[in-house]
């Protein structure tokens, strides 16, 4: 058989890089979305529409596929899709599995609200599936930095909801290129990776290294939860996934997220990328 490779969630944030990548790698890849218009335009990736809840689509989209990259973002936090893409996995015959879970699954907050509880379900289905899999929990990723372009061109404070609180942040690009290692390569099964960057940063310091790169003051303003809580639930966001997410966000304010691992080198090997790198790579996006 042919290795031909499913990436689910192949135009997204960390999807369109993995795609990428495994075209460089004259890998056979094949790219799943919902939007076909959207498809990736690189040379030998067959782009494939699916929809998470039509079965027979997933079907179609895991006929002849070795390997699959897991990666779903549901409307709401429930591990729904990840079981029905297993399926769909199971009975292609598929021999190997990644998947995109998060940083802090299965941890308490201070409250003993447990984090990232879907992912965690998600996670366990994963392992309990009978396929060789890999599961990566990536930190805080730069690109979410990107949420604070129009307060930066309106010169406006960017909204801190962590307080001091550090976090590893991690270059999504760092995040894709272990994903690929772990579909292509041998001795990552049975394997979870917690993906940071190399340093420690706190929203206050990702803005002094955005007003290095951008050359411009960017203030930053405390956000409580329950701010943030009003902030999501006014711009339609569901009351589960604003729960879900403030779980995490309590967490991390705690300071649970000062989080630094070596899974990145051990599999690239080479160090992950800083926050300022991909700030300085990515300066057109930000101004």
């Amino acid at each position: 058989m042919t290795n031909m490779i499913l990436v689910t969630g192949a135009t997204g944030t960390i999807g369109r890089h993995v795609v990428r990548l495994l075209a460089a790698q004259n890998e056979p890849v094949r790219a799943m979305m919902r939007d076909i218009s959207r498809a990736p335009r690189l040379p030998g990736v067959e782009s494939v529409t699916a929809d998470f809840d039509d079965p027979a689509s997933l079907a179609r989209a895991a006929d002849g596929v070795d390997s699959v990259f897991l990666l779903t973002v549901p409307a709401s936090p429930t591990p729904t899709q990840d079981l029905a893409m297993l399926d769909a996995a199971r009975k292609a015959g598929v021999t190997r599995l990644v998947r995109l879970s998060a940083i802090g699954t299965g941890e308490r907050d201070d409250t003993g609200a447990t984090v990232g509880v879907w992912h965690g379900q998600a996670d366990d289905a994963v392992r309990d599936s009978g396929m060789p899999w890999t599961v990566l929990r990536p930190s805080v990723f730069a690109s979410n930095v990107l949420w604070w372009t129009d307060a930066i061109s309106n010169g406006q404070p960017v909204p801190n909801v962590t307080g001091t609180a550090t976090q590893g942040i991690v270059d999504p690009r760092d995040v894709a290129a272990v994903a690929v290692a772990a579909l292509t390569s041998p001795g990552h099964n049975e394997r979870t990776y917690t993906l940071t960057g190399p340093e420690l940063l706190s929203v206050a310091d990702q803005a002094a290294v955005l007003e290095r790169v951008l050359g411009r003051s960017i203030p930053t303003v405390d956000l409580s939860l329950e701010s943030a809580k009003e902030q999501m639930l006014s711009h339609g966001q569901s009351p589960a996934v604003v729960d879900a997410s403030l779980i995490g966000m309590g967490w991390a304010r705690a300071g649970h997220n000062a989080i630094l691992t070596d899974d990145v080198a051990r599999v690239l090997g080479r160090p992950p990328g800083s926050f300022e790198s991909w700030a300085q790579d990515h300066r057109d996006l930000l101004s």
